[in-house]
């Protein structure tokens, strides 16, 4: 959660019914992303009446990854589910989600869109564009229209936990693990309250940390683009020569500027690709955790009556 004090009541009124209705002990881990409005002091005041909330207080805006790290990493049900608190995900598929893992013995059950109907042109255009360049890097293990909302077996989740990534992006690290897996199909609906967390811009640096954090295959182009990049020149070479040669060598500038221009553009986006590797492994070489728990209600001694044995069904909340 981050700034969703406005969302937060019609969560709660749709969220407790559906896992009430599960027959199993569960808990809900809130992780409250360093949030600036009072989604907090909500969290905690509804804390008092629902005895199976559990707020954890990240100590500042760690991003939605990390929040959502954070939630696996403090989870300790036999299935753990993950879901945004705007309600773009309908939380009453959680138990269709649990029913399919445990009769199907699935590790992982993604909530995949059944249509993108409440997006505009240019993010379903974008999105179709990042799913497709997800599936050549990691195989068809990733599902197309899959985001955060997914269920997880205890299993999943400690393989996900021993992995040393610095910055996680689940939507690949998920099905990369090979799991067993299933699917549930829903409509995405509008947020329910609140403005979106996702502009553009973050849009982006998702697609960057994907590809980059995941393959190096943006190394190989760039080392693509220097060979074409060379071919290309020996062949102006060629022609300059032989222009040369027959006499018909004019003075100007335009084809050298041009070709200068050129190899810069070549050469600016081989060092900006290489930048972003190198800034990656210096963040892992200082391994600075992603982000700080402040508070956590569980461990205030206020604990929930069931037992971590006891617990079924873990709901890792997110922003």
């Amino acid at each position: 959660m981050y700034n969703e004090e406005e969302a937060l009541p019609a969560l709660v009124a749709r969220l407790r019914p559906s896992l009430d209705g599960i027959g199993a002990p569960y808990e809900v881990v809130a992780v409250n992303d360093g949030s600036a409005d009072g989604t907090s002091a909500l969290l905690h005041q509804l804390r008092s009446e629902w005895r199976e909330l559990r707020v954890v207080e990240l100590r500042r805006n760690s991003g939605h990854q990390a929040a959502l790290t954070a939630g696996l990493h403090s989870s300790v049900g036999r299935y753990v589910a993950s879901i945004d608190a705007d309600l773009q995900d309908p939380p009453e598929k959680i138990a269709e989600m649990l029913e399919l893992a445990k009769r199907d013995k699935l590790d992982i059950v993604y909530g995949v869109r059944s249509d993108r109907s409440t997006d505009t042109g240019f993010k379903r255009r974008t999105a179709g564009l990042y799913y497709w360049l997800m599936r050549r890097m990691v195989g068809k293990r990733v599902p197309s229209q899959a985001g955060d909302f997914r269920l997880l077996s205890r299993e999943a989740v400690d393989a996900l936990k021993a992995l040393p990534d610095q910055q996680q992006v689940y939507r690949l690290l998920v099905p990369w693990l090979g799991f067993p897996s299933g699917q549930v199909t829903y409509h995405r609906d509008e947020r329910v309250a609140g403005e979106t967390k996702y502009p553009l811009s973050k849009m982006i640096r998702l697609a960057v940390d994907s590809i980059t954090n995941f393959s190096a295959a943006p190394l190989r182009i760039a080392t693509w683009l220097g060979v074409a990049s060379f071919f290309g020149c020996f062949g102006m070479l060629v022609a300059t020569l032989g222009i040369y040669v027959a006499g018909h060598t004019v003075p100007g500038w335009a084809s050298l500027f041009v070709a200068m221009l050129f190899l810069g553009g070549i050469q600016l986006i081989c060092i900006g690709l290489l930048g972003e590797y190198i800034g990656r492994i210096y963040t892992a070489v200082q391994r600075r955790p992603t982000f700080f728990i402040g508070h956590d209600s569980a461990k205030s001694g206020q604990v929930p009556a069931e037992t971590a044995e006891q617990r079924e069904l873990q709901l890792s909340g997110t922003r």
